[in-house]
């Protein structure tokens, strides 16, 4: 009884800590400014505080925080505090510390491991830890990795007291934009928005060939757009989608591999892109609009992809669509729920055409929907639900702003020791010059430190080691970050680690290994993409208008050609040299250069005339057959 009385008090604590989390970036988004320093540093304390109360020592139900726990949040207030009151005093010092300064510091970096191990696992924890280490050994280091070395108070100096490291742009970011586009996610879902867009979805894709799995698809496209992470789209949409494949007829694995590679896309698309899309803008100093614009083919041709495989498998099991009452219709559904579009296409119009800043268009983009959902009693935004919103976006915040708070330490160390100007050497030197391989080793360093670590970490740890020596080769800044951020994404479907597919697999009762390796063969042509838009930016958008549609229509007719070379299917199934023909032309053209185009339109129409000349064939004997 006792223990049932803590665990409602510890929640209700929780849940107040929340409601003033959100009500605090809410008011400094639309009401009132602070400066960076102090922004960062009460976000961050919100973040700890909520961590060690929301993810106690001891896992499991009913475990309410030990005494360690409570310490550790207690530690963590007293910090936050100290930033608090004395922030001016410590950014006027500029890096002269005081010794409770160096004291507090250490204390920061310590509590942002423990939070960082905690909320995100042990991954993103070494590569922070080794991050800190670094510059206080790296001066006993031989050869390129070494450095002259710092000390205790340089260090906390560098990660902890200044701008430079846990409270850089990362941070920053998380607590300017992103907690408030999560807490908008989290209202929309309280409301009810998650189970219309998987009902639009069904009632668009329901009717087709592989209805349920080109409904994940869609689903999982949209769902992306205000979730921003693969795992909570698995979670999202897989409840629902991946059963209904099963029950369609789709094999577990794929059914699996089908949510997890959807999923993933959804840190691909526009609008939010797992929230890299702020930090990319950030780091490169250009608008958030120019981010979207250069993702939004490169995240068609993707889903694209995915899509395609989808057809050319159900169409090769001969599956049917659903049947006409399990299929929603279209205009009525829409209908339904034509309101929680409102508030999405707001954010767009305020960005693309107003212009107003991020935060500016989030601040009106959540009263509208405090707006629109009133409307309908239904999805009226209530005291329970507001406070459900709260604590929803709160579990998600403590994940995104910690990863972003470990990812600065790595940031902080990269400025310090100067070791992201040394990645060119080195990536040159295993390359032997040639631009190909560099790509290629850049692509595999940039899935490795992907793996196991939620997007927006990932992304900002191959920003400041990968992109770098991408841009010294001669690659514009948005195409190398681009491209490593693509591949920092597919980490989540390439085994050993690829967290959607584990996901997906606990829903499918099937090895994620084999989902991993079936989304990889799913999405195989979307790894082709990243080198098509270094090749050519005109697939970014950076291109005159015919341009952009000429590789766009190039690159979406060898995506269809490697989806059918996956699969072994056109119109019916292919031989081992068309599939060969077909993945050799679809790569070809996938590359926007006039030579390629040439030769793999070429293995494209041998690959279409053996096709047709083998469907006759078959027809001929078929008919040779019944007439005996």
């Amino acid at each position: 009884m006792g223990n049932s009385r803590n665990q409602v008090m510890v929640l209700k604590l929780i849940t107040g800590i929340a409601v003033a989390l959100v009500l605090f970036h809410t008011v400094t988004a639309g009401l009132t400014m602070l400066t960076a320093f102090l922004q960062r540093g009460i976000h961050l304390t919100f973040v700890l505080v909520l961590t060690f109360l929301m993810m106690p020592i001891r896992r499991g139900a009913g475990e309410t925080p030990s005494l360690l726990d409570w310490f550790l949040a207690l530690l963590s207030l007293a910090v936050g505090l100290y930033i608090t009151v004395f922030y001016e005093d410590i950014l006027y010092r500029m890096g002269i510390l005081t010794p409770t300064d160096i004291i507090v510091g250490w204390i920061i970096i310590l509590l942002v491991l423990e939070q960082a191990r905690r909320a995100t696992g042990n991954v993103l924890v070494v590569i922070a830890g080794l991050a800190v280490l670094y510059p206080l050994v790296g001066g006993h280091i031989p050869g390129i990795l070494g450095h002259r070395g710092y000390g205790f108070d340089r260090v906390a100096s560098q990660m902890a007291m200044s701008l430079e490291g846990i409270f850089s742009a990362p941070l920053g970011v998380s607590a300017e934009y992103i907690v408030l586009f999560i807490f908008l996610s989290s209202l929309l879902g309280q409301c009810g928005m998650g189970e219309y867009l998987l009902k639009l979805a069904l009632s668009v894709a329901g009717r087709f060939t592989g209805g349920p799995a080109k409904t994940a698809v869609l689903a999982s496209s949209l769902f992306g757009t205000i979730s921003g992470s693969a795992v909570a789209n698995v979670a999202g949409t897989g409840t629902f989608t991946i059963p209904m494949m099963i029950k369609q007829g789709f094999p577990r694995h794929l059914a699996g591999a089908v949510e997890a590679t959807a999923s993933t896309g959804g840190q691909l698309m526009p609008p939010i892109m797992g929230a890299a899309a702020f930090i990319m803008a950030q780091i490169l100093g250009v608008s958030y609009v120019t981010v979207l614009g250069a993702a939004i083919i490169p995240a068609i041709l993707y889903y694209w992809s995915v899509f395609m495989g989808i057809h050319f498998q159900a169409a090769k099991f001969k599956m049917k669509p659903l049947a006409p009452e399990d299929t929603p219709p279209f205009f009525k559904t829409l209908k339904e729920g034509l309101h929680f579009l409102i508030p999405l296409v707001l954010l767009v119009v305020l960005l693309v055409i107003v212009r107003y800043t991020i935060t500016k268009a989030i601040f009106y983009t959540i009263l509208a929907t405090y707006v629109v959902t009133f409307l309908n009693p239904s999805t009226r935004i209530t005291w329970a639900k507001f406070k459900d919103a709260c604590l929803d976006a709160a579990k998600n915040v403590i994940t995104v702003a910690g990863a972003c708070a470990a990812a600065g330490l790595v940031v902080g160390s990269i400025t310090m020791t100067g070791i992201g100007f040394k990645m060119f050497s080195l990536i040159m030197a295993l390359s032997g010059g040639i631009f190909i391989v560099a790509l290629l080793i850049t692509m595999t360093a940039s899935t490795i430190m992907g793996m196991g670590i939620p997007t927006t970490a990932a992304y900002i740890i191959v920003a400041v080691t990968a992109a770098p020596a991408l841009t010294d080769m001669g690659i514009s800044p948005l195409a190398a970050h681009l491209f490593v951020f693509y591949f920092a994404v597919l980490s989540a479907i390439t085994p050993p680690v690829a967290l959607a597919a584990f996901a997906a697999g606990g829903i499918a009762g099937e090895s994620p290994m084999k989902i991993g390796w079936t989304a990889v063969g799913l999405t195989v042509s979307a790894y082709v993409v990243p080198f098509a838009f270094v090749y050519n930016t005109a697939l970014l958008g950076s291109a005159p208008a015919l341009d952009i549609l000429k590789v766009s229509l190039t690159a979406v007719l060898g995506v269809t050609a490697v989806a059918a070379a996956w699969t072994g299917f056109l119109a019916a199934g292919l031989g081992a040299v068309q599939r060969l023909l077909f993945a050799a032309g679809g790569f070809l053209v996938i590359i926007p250069e006039g030579m390629t185009d040439i030769f793999g339109v070429g293995c494209l129409a041998a690959g279409v005339l053996l096709h047709v000349l083998s469907i006759r064939r078959e027809k001929r004997k078929a008919s040779f057959h019944a007439g005996a």
